[in-house]
């Protein structure tokens, strides 16, 4: 495992539409496996592919630091209610912002064996899955901002 450079805004990968991953190879177990490294060195509780440089839908997310949750492919199939709150993103340091986002998501993906599962997620794991999905399009949760972007104390 390594820790991987991670992509800050103005890198054009960020801006990216990801491609689906079609198998599990030993290199995307090898990426899944350096992403949770460096989300944690990173002290973020998600991390999408595009973030260390890799085109593919892919995220991680551990929202309370003993359930780390991989999602290969995901696809959104519900939202519901509505939650505000500062949001930040290890590819925007030192800033923050205010988001609304839904306080509830149903999410369908694959685990690191190609096996379909759906999750539920409430407060702040419905915003993680929602934010770290968003990166597989192409976008920072900057677009989504209530205000000014402001800097971390």
């Amino acid at each position: 495992m390594a820790i991987r450079k991670i992509r800050e805004m103005g890198d054009d990968v960020l801006t990216k539409q990801c491609r689906e991953v079609k198998e599990v190879t030993p290199k995307i177990k090898t990426l899944v496996a350096d992403m949770f490294e460096t989300m944690y060195e990173a002290c973020g509780v998600g991390l999408a592919a595009p973030q260390v440089g890799i085109l593919k839908r892919i995220f991680v997310v551990d929202t309370t630091g003993d359930t780390p949750h991989v999602f290969i492919n995901p696809e959104i199939v519900e939202t519901s209610g509505s939650q505000t709150g500062e949001e930040g993103c290890l590819s925007v340091p030192g800033k923050c912002a205010v988001v609304t986002r839904p306080n509830y998501v149903k999410v369908r993906a694959y685990d690191l064996d190609m096996k379909p599962f759906e999750m539920e997620g409430t407060e702040l794991l419905a915003r993680a899955i929602l934010h770290e999905n968003d990166h597989l399009d192409g976008h920072l949760y900057v677009e989504k901002a209530e205000g000014e972007i402001m800097d971390v104390e």
